[in-house]
């Protein structure tokens, strides 16, 4: 179980989730998952730019895909 607090900007939020005949608790696990593939994603997108900044990286990726033959 979980108890949330929530602000006049969270209690319209929710309104508008639900007003389809979603339950608040569908809603808040919709966003919570939603939430938490944005995060992952990000950090997705931090890992490829760190990879893509790093030369030695870079090289060792396309041995990879000319050893597998896609590069």
């Amino acid at each position: 179980m979980l108890n949330v607090r929530t602000d006049e900007a969270m209690d319209i939020a929710i309104a508008e989730l639900t007003a389809d005949g979603r339950t608040k608790t569908e809603a808040v696990r919709e966003a919570l998952l939603h939430a938490y593939r944005e995060k992952l994603l990000k950090q997705a997108k931090a890992d490829a730019d760190r990879v893509e900044a790093d030369p030695d990286d870079r090289a060792e990726i396309l041995a990879i895909q000319r050893y597998m033959g896609v590069a």
